[in-house]
């Protein structure tokens, strides 16, 4: 795969319990970045996004393409919206 799914969720929260499960049940891979143990590249995305909602995602070009940063409200509506711009993105 030459782009990879970065998704920033927050325990607890039901938005991104939702959004890993669709991504799972539509075998898309993802990495979960928890917002309170990645602080750091959290607070870098959420400067790029100006938005500090999540649960938000990446989708990274490993090949050196541009990479896509996507945020509720920002970028998205809902979180079927969400995982129609992840499959846009990669292709799916």
């Amino acid at each position: 795969m030459s782009q990879h799914v970065i998704l920033f969720t927050m325990e607890g929260c039901p938005y991104c319990h939702e959004l890993k499960d669709m991504l799972k049940e539509s075998n898309i891979e993802f990495t979960d970045l928890d917002i309170n143990e990645y602080v750091e590249e959290y607070d870098m995305f959420t400067k790029i996004v100006d938005n500090d909602l999540v649960p938000a995602f990446m989708v990274v070009d490993e090949n050196g393409g541009p990479s896509k940063f996507m945020a509720p409200d920002r970028d998205y509506e809902d979180l079927t919206e969400a995982l129609h711009k992840i499959k846009s993105i990669i292709n799916y």
